[in-house]
């Protein structure tokens, strides 16, 4: 963020529609991506309304990697026993 913008504060600017095939499409500036942690290839909610479009980044699914390091003994539970439930055959 910059030094100058507070945080929530909105930051509003200038930016050309360009054609890209056969669609329309906006740059956005680098400082901007960085400060939305936006890179090539991230996912956008697009939203569109009476007021005009607006983007925000999707959340992007923790992969099972980083799920699995915030696994300690700490924060495991035991097993749990939930007795015979159907025909398994283990």
């Amino acid at each position: 963020m910059k030094e100058n913008q507070k945080e929530g504060e909105v930051r509003s600017m200038t930016t050309t529609v360009q054609k890209w095939g056969n669609s329309l499409a906006i740059r956005i500036p680098a400082g901007v991506a960085e400060q939305m942690n936006i890179q090539q290839g991230s996912e956008m909610d697009m939203n569109v309304g009476l007021q005009g479009i607006t983007l925000v980044p999707k959340k992007r699914k923790p992969t099972l990697e980083e799920l699995l390091s915030k696994c300690t003994p700490e924060n495991r539970h035991e097993e749990v026993d939930f007795g015979v439930v159907g025909k398994e055959l283990f």
